[in-house]
């Protein structure tokens, strides 16, 4: 009996309300729909305003939120870059020629021997050796080199191993100390 009471009391308190306080909480879901849908850029329905626009300055522009995520594991792939192109030095360093009896520092290295030991370290030899010559630390012809077409290319170290380590080395380290110690996810920033 309880229960029915309940019933027909909250039936007589909906029935007993006015209908304008229901027009105006009707008006107000309808006003939050309607400004959550100018902002959707998915939504066809643009508004009066249209969709809001980004400002973003020059520096910021195409660059990750910082202290996000996204900014953390792009730096941490930077820094493997770097480490993958010291690694490449290393092996045109220890298994090149000199370029000249005056610089023994400096080697060089056919690009298909190089080929044919690199592979076996990593799968990615080209687009590193582009990254490397970027930085001027090797210097080849061509915009790009294919195997077995560019085996007789020589590939130049540039500067010495030694010289070659400290700036990769000094760059893995300018950005480990420039990691956030807790990236949070874009959309808590």
């Amino acid at each position: 009996m309880t229960d029915v009471a309940h019933e027909l009391g909250a039936l007589r308190l909906i029935v007993d309300s006015p209908l304008s306080s229901k027009v105006a909480l009707f008006n107000n879901v309808t006003k939050t729909h309607m400004l959550s849908q100018s902002v959707n850029p998915f939504s066809e329905s643009q508004g009066e305003r249209g969709m809001q626009r980004l400002k973003i300055s020059k520096e910021e522009y195409g660059r990750p939120k910082a202290g996000s995520l996204t900014e953390y594991r792009g730096k941490k792939a930077n820094i493997q870059v770097y480490q993958e192109m010291l690694e490449l030095c290393t092996v045109i360093s220890d298994e090149g020629q000199p370029v000249s009896k005056k610089e023994p520092e400096l080697r060089v290295i056919m690009f298909g021997e190089l080929f044919n030991i690199y592979t076996h370290i990593n799968d990615k030899l080209v687009g590193l050796m582009l990254r490397a010559r970027k930085h001027e630390l090797i210097q080849f012809e061509g915009e790009m080199l294919f195997q077995r077409r560019d085996d007789h290319v020589p590939v130049f170290l540039l500067k010495p191993i030694s010289q070659i380590r400290e700036i990769l080395v000094g760059k893995q380290t300018e950005i480990r100390r420039s990691l956030s110690p807790n990236p949070q996810p874009t959309g808590m920033l």
